[in-house]
């Protein structure tokens, strides 16, 4: 069984797979502050709906998986 940041792939299964940036603070440690700094350099992937700022689980899981050291 894998695991991502203390989280098994199946309780990944059951949780919201789109995620506000207080989601994102929240669950990956993330400050929102950073996620602005990222999103303007363009290192985090992200979706942009109007106003509205979401991040898919499933790609911030895979960049972080990318950018694994070890």
């Amino acid at each position: 069984m894998t695991t991502i940041n203390n989280m098994t792939s199946e309780s990944i299964n059951t949780q919201k797979s789109w995620l506000t940036p207080t989601d994102l603070e929240t669950e990956y440690s993330f400050s929102k502050s950073r996620q602005a700094r990222l999103r303007m350099e363009k290192k985090i992937p992200f979706s942009k709906v109007g106003n509205y700022i979401r991040y898919s689980r499933e790609a911030i899981n895979q960049w972080l998986e990318d950018a694994r050291v070890a």
